[in-house]
């Protein structure tokens, strides 16, 4: 998301800062740990109980047949619903938490922006704010838990195998340290880099299709179908090929893992036969010893093909705490100042773009009210700069930019945008209907608000000519509306807000020489009472302005 490459956090440093999120669920998250652990003891312990029961047959054990039935019976249905009770538990807590991770990031999102996102892969946000956060219901789910309930089971079998004989019971916790520490520990190394890879190449992926979507006509016109369908074509296949090494080290590790477990039996079964041919065993506890072992294997086994999708998991966890760590370019005032107003003054304001050239330098004026100030330059000398300066997007590096008295990096944020209505260059338009796009600087306005505003930015008429007029619902983008259409919708949103300050980037670029005339009139109507800055290439626009500022 920033220009600098960030330093990867380890897996470990992933868990504990996803783990960190938990605080307020851990009452729920206990629950299910203790219900995952009884309920897989319940599971290992109707095989050792089929075990006393052969033993029972054979004559090698004493006791009764019907109460190992009726404990049999009784850790079957315990089973069944302790692990309802677990899943339940641990979804409970995965959507809370999911929802709560949301509005953490696009809190951070709303901090972040404008100055840190200008620029970033809108397809990469995406990916992050769906796909990624998503993909964190499995370690919330499926992760902590299992974990917890691994090595609390693994604990409680090697006190009891310990119990029929100690070097069974450190021959067991050997094994459960094999399957459900060490060789996830080197499968989450070797995989852990793929995984990132795999988040961040899915992320390019959705960038590159939306560029698609965006230019498609662009791309038709110009006959660069097959150009673009290429650079797809090489995003997906490299996604597919890390999705295939990281497919072949699961089963690789799949393989190991299931060796291991059955090395283990084989182990058992060799060391307890030895303990018991030389007496110092008996023979029904080795033959207990090596089915408990055995048929305790699941939670560890788990944590085994757990690391396979925690490379995924970490990898997007990695890239949603990145968001929440980010720092802001400009932090907002809420400290300060309640008063936006009087003379607007540059004093020496320089300002340069992270490894680009300087685009403000030492540059002062006065934009004083019931004035239009016009800004005239070509593209790229700063004024739009100056602008996201004034609106405070970003933070001079040199100079001062004061409101009346006023320093602006001492003003209230919130102040100083409620009184600046600010036109950019391209105005954006939600998926609803035009008096709602318009009412977007006014929630509360009324129906004839709206239409005045409309009349003042030269839209109403057309707006009129609609089967349904202003409640006409826009497509996706405002794709439906000319570029001309758009920007007088914006424009009408300048109007309807009414502040004291406006700010115009360009704000005709789009638009024919008529409507230009009208929307040029109805602001120099406006301008009693008002500071306004009109910025633009063209020397047209600036014909309504009272002074003229080239850059």
């Amino acid at each position: 998301m920033t220009t600098g490459k960030k330093e990867r956090r380890s897996g470990f440093g992933v868990m504990m800062g996803l783990i960190g999120m938990i605080k307020p669920l851990l009452p729920v998250m206990f629950v299910a740990i203790l219900m995952g652990c009884i309920g897989n003891l319940m599971a290992t312990f109707i095989t050792v109980f089929g075990g006393y029961g052969f033993l029972l047959v054979t004559g090698m054990w004493e006791g009764r047949l019907s109460v190992l039935f009726v404990w049999m019976v009784v850790c079957a249905l315990l089973r069944g619903v302790l692990r309802y009770a677990e899943q339940a538990s641990n979804h409970y807590i995965a959507f809370k938490l999911l929802a709560r991770i949301r509005h953490q990031v696009f809190a951070a999102l709303r901090r972040l922006a404008p100055a840190k996102l200008d620029g970033s892969r809108k397809g990469n946000l995406i990916s992050i704010i769906t796909s990624d956060i998503e993909l964190l219901e499995v370690f919330y789910a499926h992760t902590i838990s299992p974990i917890a309930i691994a090595v609390i089971t693994s604990i409680f079998m090697v006190v009891f195998i310990g119990m029929l004989y100690p070097v069974a019971g450190g021959i067991a916790a050997c094994f459960y340290l094999l399957v459900g520490l060490v060789i996830p520990l080197i499968n989450g190394r070797r995989g852990g880099e793929k995984g990132q890879e795999y988040r961040d190449s899915f992320g390019e992926l959705n960038t590159c299709v939306l560029d698609n979507l965006y230019g498609l006509e662009e791309i038709i016109q110009y006959g660069q179908q097959e150009g673009r369908m290429e650079q797809m074509r090489n995003h997906t296949k490299h996604l597919e090929s890390v999705n295939e090494q990281l497919k072949n080290r699961e089963n690789g590790q799949r393989v190991v893992t299931d060796a291991v477990i059955l090395a283990a039996g084989i182990v058992m079964a060799i060391a307890t036969a030895y303990l018991t041919q030389a007496g110092a065993m008996d023979a029904a506890d080795a033959i207990v010893a090596v089915i408990a072992m055995m048929s305790s294997f699941g939670p560890t086994a788990a944590l085994s093909s757990l690391s396979n999708n925690l490379h995924h998991t970490l990898a997007s966890g990695n890239r949603v705490l990145d968001i929440l760590a980010e720092k802001p370019v400009v932090y907002d005032v809420t400290d300060g100042s309640e008063i936006c107003e009087g003379d607007i003054r540059c004093e020496n304001v320089c300002y340069t773009y992270t490894e680009q050239k300087e685009v403000l330098s030492d540059f002062s004026a006065t934009f004083s009210k019931n004035h239009i100030h016009g800004i005239l330059g070509k593209s790229g000398c700063g004024k739009s700069t100056l602008l996201k300066l004034l609106m405070r997007f970003y933070e001079t590096e040199q100079g001062n930019i004061l409101y009346g008295s006023e320093n602006v990096n001492h003003i209230n944020t919130n102040v100083l945008r409620k009184n600046i209505s600010y036109v950019t260059q391209e105005t954006f338009l939600f998926h609803d209907t035009i008096e709602n796009n318009i009412k977007v600087a006014k929630e509360d306005a009324t129906r004839e608000e709206v239409m005045e505003a409309a009349r003042k930015a030269s839209i109403h008429d057309f707006i009129m000519t609609l089967p349904q007029g202003y409640e006409t619902k826009l497509s996706e983008l405002g794709d439906s509306l000319s570029g001309g259409e758009r920007q007088r919708i914006g424009i009408a949103r300048a109007f309807l807000h009414d502040a004291d300050i406006l700010f115009l980037d360009e704000p005709t670029s789009n638009i024919d020489s008529l409507n230009e005339g009208m929307i040029l009139k109805s602001l120099a109507q406006e301008k009693e009472n008002k500071t306004i800055l009109l910025v633009s290439h063209r020397k047209s626009t600036m014909g309504i302005a009272d002074d003229v500022i080239a850059m």
